[in-house]
């Protein structure tokens, strides 16, 4: 069921919920959290699409905001809360509120959201594109427990690393993060297998890609040792290779669903390991509600320790430095991470 509600209020909004439910025959509320999307027009789609298929592991309560400020002084001088009320099929597993904010009601999209969040329950915020420089203090970020980015979105992802490191509050986490969980684990269970030191190591994917320069910096800060950032035409992540005294450790997936794990002393074996899809991504996101320390840990390493193809550091802070950094980029720790500038073992 949809109601199309223009130029209304918060409490119109809640009331078009509740005639929502008892028309579809689900007076009953089931859901576990809120999910604000903070989006645009042209990413509304998708990013609604994606949160419904998650919320078939999450019930949740979607409240899609869409800032429109306007163009003319006008249009800007204004302010009208127009929105879409979703119940049923169309909703997924919950239910779906799209609000459009036009003029100065865009600046102050926390007033309209407070109303609308599930009582006593988590809230989770997410940005599909363009975020926040600091989601914490951001008024609809200050609302949620997590907050969640997409580095990959963004023109200089290198950049918004480092946006991310500089802002970070608890609670904080990133899509590019998310779509390391399959290699991490595979790599710490081929570590678990073959306890050899590890002495360097190579991470190889596009240039463009922030989730290979957070595998760069994870291995580099949790092995203490020296990450090459190589570059391939993708797609995404195309190999990571780490260098022990027994041999190499490599696991490459060329095709984006198949990758080969090669450990010295056993048999190469071809794992399952394909690129997943947003809402996999966002599902994830939403089991855990915690801080992710590791991944705090993982980003703010970055910050020092990322450079270009000519050793200076990339910090974010030279504005000659843009994405195409990102090509040469070097994730150095072997004195800095280590006790005494050598090698050590596995954490």
């Amino acid at each position: 069921m949809k109601i199309d509600l223009t130029d209304t209020t918060s409490a119109r909004i809640n009331a078009g919920l509740i005639d929502a439910r008892r028309a579809s025959g689900t007076p009953a509320v089931g859901m576990v959290l809120t999910l604000v999307i903070v989006t645009d027009e042209g990413s509304a789609y998708d990013a609604l699409k994606s949160a419904h298929e998650a919320s078939t592991e999450h019930p949740s309560r979607i409240l899609a905001v869409i800032k429109r400020p306007g163009r003319s002084p006008r249009e800007r001088a204004g302010a009208r809360l127009d929105a879409e009320v979703v119940v049923g099929d169309e909703a997924g597993t919950g239910e779906t509120v799209v609000l459009r904010m036009h003029g100065e009601l865009a600046n102050h999209a926390e007033s309209v959201v407070l109303p609308l969040l599930l009582p006593d329950a988590p809230v989770v915020c997410w940005w599909p594109d363009q975020a926040p420089r600091k989601a914490g203090t951001d008024p609809l970020g200050s609302l949620a427990q997590r907050r969640i980015t997409d580095a990959s979105s963004a023109e200089d992802p290198v950049g918004s690393l480092v946006m991310r490191a500089e802002g970070y509050t608890p609670g904080d986490t990133d899509l590019a993060w998310t779509r390391l969980t399959p290699w991490r684990s595979m790599l710490a269970a081929a570590l678990d297998q073959k306890h050899s030191t590890i002495t360097a190591a190579a991470v190889e994917g596009e240039a463009y890609n922030a989730s290979t320069e957070l595998l760069a910096l994870w291995l580099a800060d949790r092995l203490g040792i020296e990450v090459e950032r190589k570059v391939s035409d993708g797609p995404g992540i195309t190999g990571v290779r780490l260098v022990t005294t027994d041999g190499d450790i490599c696991l490459d997936r060329s095709d984006g669903r198949l990758a080969e794990l090669s450990v010295p002393g056993q048999p190469d074996r071809h794992v399952a390991l394909k690129r997943r899809e947003t809402a996999e991504l966002i599902a994830e996101e939403l089991r855990r509600l915690d801080p992710d320390d590791i991944y705090r840990a993982t980003v703010q390493f970055g910050v020092d320790h990322l450079v270009t193809a000519n050793g200076s550091a990339k910090g974010g802070k030279d504005p000659d430095s843009g994405p195409t950094a990102a090509a040469g980029a070097t994730a150095s720790a072997a004195k800095k991470a280590a006790p005494g500038g050598k090698a050590a073992t596995p954490k």
